[in-house]
């Protein structure tokens, strides 16, 4: 089923529906950065939660804000999608709730193609989680030996 959002714009993008997207848009441009009332999604992080590159980029020409927080979870690490919000202006070391930064999340789902994207956009090694861990910890507790590699070399 997926999750539901209480701002159709949000539904939209979540769902990939590009022309519905594009509609409330025309319509009200203030949807752009509109936040859930749920979770603080905004069309932007809806997106990128299901990877819906098409919109995304969409968004992000119509200048969404790339650094707007929600309250709960992460999005899919895709390279397009990684080096799409990297361009836009994303903070490559913002946290999450749990003190989590795209490359804690990207060490812990072994994603070696979005690692280096993360590393060159000056991703920070040393950020601690609220677990204590930085993304070498989590690469060395799950026996990574590839990106604990890479982290090392980039530290």
């Amino acid at each position: 089923m997926g999750i539901l959002y209480s701002e159709p714009i949000c539904q939209a993008a979540y769902n990939n529906d590009f022309n519905e997207v594009q509609l409330l848009l025309e319509r009200n441009s203030n949807y752009l950065n509109i936040q859930d009332s749920f979770g603080g999604d905004t069309p932007l992080i809806c997106a990128c939660k299901q990877g819906n590159n098409r919109i995304v980029s969409y968004l992000l020409n119509r200048n969404a804000d790339v650094n707007l927080r929600n309250k709960v979870s992460k999005t899919k690490q895709n390279e397009n999608l990684i080096k799409m919000l990297l361009r836009a202006g994303a903070d490559v070391n913002a946290t999450d709730f749990s003190g989590n930064t795209a490359l804690h999340y990207a060490c812990e789902m072994k994603n070696q193609a979005v690692i280096p994207l993360l590393l060159e956009a000056h991703a920070d090694t040393s950020v601690k989680n609220q677990d204590g861990e930085t993304p070498l910890d989590i690469a060395r507790r799950l026996q990574f030996h590839n990106i604990e590699s890479m982290l090392k070399k980039s530290s």
